[in-house]
């Protein structure tokens, strides 16, 4: 028996229709809320960012939405993603349990982000848009959307928090050779940037800084639209190929996963992965047990508010109903950049409030480590946000040998850490520590939340 099992569907594999978990929730969405009124919004309010196509899809309720020829066309690039069986790691940890993991690191970009740039840059150009404005925090998204923007002959505005963009120079020129053109956040090209640095010149930069000042990019332009890689309704159903291609995947494998592990940030990854399967659960098909890891540094879902939150902190975005850690919140410098967001994707936060699935944190220094006895295992080494999922996917694996029980265990693996060496330096020189972030300052973050009626 090979020690590594590969499971490859054929291009023809490629799901045609993206999963709407909506469609299958036991009550509607909480509803979105304009920032200046705090009045129900309109899709005339989000036109002003956003194209047609994309704010039907924030607001549908049909199961199954069709994903249009041009994307499928450029998903074939690394569609469908290979699911690796682990069997060199499940010795390493000496467990009955059956590991699996889905790689999106083979996408153009190493990571699962271009599964919602490639349809976001498509649905702006054909909508007559000319230039996208984004942010970034680790830069796996910025890349991403440039990669997409040079596909479809659009400009791309990327503001990337400035500790990230410190951190990993290489997810910058990476932007920079598909032609786009990168700010570190907060900065002085807009006025919520400029506000920010009044008050600390120093400051390292937030995900919410950094949303504030594309958002105003994109609203004071008529040919700019802003684009988000996370959170939103659309952007977790365009990432649902990945769980789609896992249930094909597992037919051909036989098996079945009994427990998921995925990261959480904003939220993309997780969607992606466990929507598809928490729909067979609310539709009572099956019993799959989720679990969404996050960082101990940033625990949006295991010590966030469940309330009505801006998504930015200039507050020019609308208010949605989230666990959030109120958009004040400015996270450590931690190496896990794309999960130091104040915020959790509504669908995401309803469901855990469902109790759909579970919630767990884990600390810095565990991440790497798991991610190291991986690599050298499985011989891929993992982005740092990717290896929470590895870490929990660990937790479960050690769980079954104390336990006795042969589970299969999903996670993934969303991204590879090739642009993220400097964090493996540091972490190998021991400069790495562990942050767990005090109870009085969530406390005072939350302090100023909305008051929504």
């Amino acid at each position: 028996m090979t020690d590594q099992v590969k499971y490859v569907l054929d291009e023809k594999d490629i799901p045609e229709t993206w999963y709407n978990v909506i469609a299958d929730l036991p009550e509607p969405p909480h509803g979105v809320l304009h920032p200046a009124t705090g009045q129900p919004i309109t899709p005339d309010d989000l036109a002003t960012i956003f194209p047609p196509a994309l704010i039907e899809q924030e607001v549908s309720d049909l199961r199954e939405i069709e994903i249009p020829g041009p994307v499928r066309e450029l998903y074939r690039q690394w569609r469908p993603s290979p699911l690796f069986r682990a069997r060199r790691w499940e010795k390493t940890l000496n467990t009955p349990a059956r590991i699996y993991y889905k790689y999106e690191g083979v996408s153009p970009a190493g990571s699962h982000k271009p599964n919602t740039a490639i349809p976001q840059a498509y649905y702006n150009k054909t909508a007559g848009i000319k230039k996208l404005a984004t942010e970034t925090g680790a830069g796996q998204w910025g890349s991403s959307l440039a990669i997409a923007c040079s596909a479809f002959d659009l400009e791309c505005l990327v503001f990337m928090v400035k500790v990230s963009s410190e951190q990993k120079p290489y997810r910058k020129a990476l932007m920079q050779s598909f032609g786009a053109e990168v700010v570190p956040s907060p900065s002085q090209r807009t006025q919520s940037g400029r506000d920010i640095l009044a008050k600390d010149p120093d400051c390292t930069g937030s995900l919410g800084i950094a949303i504030s000042e594309a958002v105003e990019v994109a609203a004071a332009s008529p040919d700019t639209n802003y684009a988000l890689g996370s959170v939103l309704n659309h952007v977790c159903l365009h990432q649902t190929v990945i769980g789609l291609e896992c249930m094909k995947q597992f037919e051909m494998a036989g098996d079945s996963p009994d427990v998921i592990c995925a990261c959480t940030g904003g939220g993309s990854n997780f969607a992606g992965m466990a929507f598809p399967y928490l729909g067979q659960n609310l539709r009572g098909e099956s019993n799959t047990r989720v679990v969404a890891v996050e960082p101990a540094a940033c625990p949006t879902l295991t010590k966030g508010a469940f309330a009505y939150d801006y998504g930015d902190t200039a507050h020019l975005t609308p208010m949605v109903k989230m666990h959030t850690l109120g958009s004040s919140f400015i996270p450590p410098g931690f190496h896990s950049g794309g999960l130091r967001y104040h915020g959790m994707g509504p669908l995401v936060s309803q469901l855990l409030d469902l109790q759909a699935f579970e919630a767990t944190s884990v600390h810095q220094l565990e991440i790497f480590e798991s991610g190291v006895e991986f690599a050298k295992a499985e011989l891929i080494l993992p982005a740092p946000e990717a290896n929470h999922a590895v870490a929990a996917a660990r937790r479960e694996a050690i769980r079954c040998r104390e336990e006795g029980v042969g589970q299969t265990i999903l996670f993934n693996l969303c991204g590879h850490g090739h642009f993220d060496m400097q964090a493996y330096t540091d972490y190998f020189a021991g400069k790495l520590k562990d942050y767990e972030y005090p109870a009085e300052e969530i406390a005072m973050a939350l302090s100023g939340l909305p008051s929504v009626g």
